[in-house]
Parts: structure tokens; C-alpha cells; sequence
């Protein structure tokens, strides 16, 4: 890489870290390129991201906003999971982490803070945005069809009614 290409790797990471919800750090050393693959498309289903990074470069990206706790993060081969929503990139790299003894998941960040293994696997168990927009819509409708099919009974009752009466002047 020379110096501009670093520059711009540099901005792109810049861009990643304050666009996304959370990163996760992981370590991928014995990979076969069909698993990364693999880990690629589970991510992409999810609108995640995985990108193997150069630590020096993200280093400067940082620019020491994270600390050293931060820095200690970006130690050996690394690549970083991203995504908007701070959940689905935590749950699909946990998840790998679990079935691929050769991935390992070695922290995150979530914005300035800093987050170790056991915080990104508690953030891994939280539901996605996705779920919780389906709850909260759920719990919205609920109300509304208990209020709908209360309004109706009476009509219904009062057609039944009718229609009985109907049926009885035909007999």
C-alpha cells in the first residue's frame, strides 16, 4: 500500500467505527478462505460486515479515542464484524465463535466504550432490531383486534338476531 491508499483505508475505517453499532474484534488465524466465505454470507444475511483489517491502520483510525484497553484489542490477525444495528454482527460472529474452534471473538467496541468477551456475548443474547420492532408492533395490534372484535360482536349479534326472525317468517 502506499501512502494515499493508507490514507483512505484509514478514512474507510473511520467511517466504519462511527457508523456502526457495535464492532466486534475477532481472531481468524487457520481460516480456510471457504469459511471465511461462509462467515461472510451469514454476516451479509444479517446486514452485518466482516473486514480484515491492518491493526496499525486501525490504530490511527482510532486515534487513541478508544485507550489503550482499546488498542490491545488490535494485536495479531484480526478482523473486525460491523454493523448499523449494535446486535446482529455480535450474534452471527458469537454464534461462529461456537461452531469453528479456529474463530475466536476477542472484544468490541460500542461507540467509546470497550467491550471484552463476556460483553459481547451478553450483547449477542439481546433480540435484534428486527424482533423487538415485531414486539413492539404485537403489542401495538394486540389492543386494537381485542377493541375491533369487541365492536363487532353487537352487529353480529344483532344479524343473527334479524336473521333468525327472517328464517322464522319464512317457516
Amino acid at each position: 500500500m502506499d501512502r494515499a491508499q493508507k490514507q483512505e483505508a484509514v478514512e474507510t475505517l473511520k467511517g466504519v467505527f462511527e457508523g456502526a453499532g457495535a464492532v466486534v474484534v475477532t481472531h481468524y488465524l487457520g481460516l480456510t478462505v471457504a469459511e471465511m466465505t461462509d462467515l461472510r454470507g451469514k454476516l451479509r444475511a444479517e446486514g452485518a460486515q466482516l473486514k480484515v483489517v491492518k491493526n496499525t491502520l486501525v490504530k490511527k483510525a482510532l486515534d487513541g479515542s478508544v485507550g489503550e484497553a482499546g488498542d490491545a484489542l488490535f494485536k495479531g490477525p484480526v478482523a473486525i464484524a460491523f454493523a448499523p444495528d449494535p446486535v446482529s454482527a455480535a450474534k452471527v460472529a458469537t454464534q461462529y465463535a461456537k461452531d469453528n474452534e479456529k474463530f475466536s471473538v476477542i472484544g468490541g467496541l460500542m461507540g467509546q466504550q470497550v467491550l471484552d468477551t463476556k460483553g459481547i456475548s451478553a450483547l449477542a443474547t439481546l433480540p435484534s432490531l428486527d424482533q423487538l420492532r415485531g414486539k413492539i408492533i404485537g403489542l401495538l395490534q394486540a389492543p386494537a383486534t381485542k377493541v375491533a372484535g369487541v365492536l363487532q360482536a353487537p352487529a353480529g349479534q344483532l344479524a343473527r338476531v334479524v336473521g333468525a326472525y327472517a328464517a322464522k317468517d319464512a317457516a
